[in-house]
């Protein structure tokens, strides 16, 4: 199994340099990461370091709450994708899933994923749900929305809440997102954590160890993402 493929190489922290981001390219070059994931400032910058290589560059959108209208997020998003993000992982607005439990082309989710999904037509779309935050039949909505919205994964959560990844979520969403792929994240810290993410569906994961996953080291280093 290459390991490696299924990592997205995370830093999201509220403090991060140039600097920072440089070594994260790096390591995501000599591991061969499949992207680096950053935030939007950080866009340019990985871009520029990962120019001609196989590494994606990530960023995310409505980060990390989700609560900003469709057109702010889409304005991040169409400026992301001009600074070289080749990945959007968006954040859904939460309080209006929470809010609708019917599955439409009306529902404010479906809405907000749709527009994104339409400016960011070439790239990979993932939908970030903060399944933590959702009960079973919360995340099988957003799950469908997802679908209804055309986008590429669901993913787990932003890290930034008080539950990131589980189990029983990304089995949830294996088994109601398909044809989507889940992406894991939030709390994935060690070789074991990753591979047993795989084992139940995940295609891709989302952590800041990406390092000590891939060389079956156990990394105690609190990770946000």
């Amino acid at each position: 199994m290459e390991l490696n493929k299924y990592i997205d190489h995370t830093k999201l922290g509220f403090v991060t340099t140039k600097t920072e981001i440089k070594k994260l390219c790096e390591e995501a070059l000599e591991y061969n990461f499949k992207s680096v994931c950053v935030t939007p400032p950080m866009v340019s910058w990985a871009a520029k370091l990962l120019k001609g290589s196989e590494v994606a560059v990530c960023t995310v959108i409505g980060f990390p709450h989700g609560n900003q209208t469709i057109n702010t997020k889409d304005l991040e998003t169409l400026e992301a994708l001009y600074n070289g993000a080749q990945e959007i992982d968006m954040v859904i607005n939460v309080s209006e899933l929470k809010s609708d439990p019917l599955v439409s082309k009306k529902h404010y989710v479906y809405k907000e994923i749709s527009r994104i999904r339409k400016t960011a037509k070439n790239v990979i779309l993932k939908v970030i749900i903060e399944s933590g935050l959702l009960s079973d039949e919360e995340i099988i909505l957003a799950c469908e929305l997802a679908k209804l919205a055309q986008a590429d994964f669901v993913k787990t959560s932003t890290g930034y809440a008080s539950v990131g990844a589980t189990a029983h979520a990304v089995e949830l969403m294996v088994k109601h997102a398909f044809p989507l792929l889940v992406k894991a994240s939030g709390g994935i810290r060690t070789t074991q954590d990753a591979l047993s993410y795989i084992k139940l569906g995940a295609s891709r994961l989302g952590t800041s160890a990406g390092v000590a996953i891939v060389k079956g080291e156990n990394n105690n280093v609190n990770t946000t993402y």
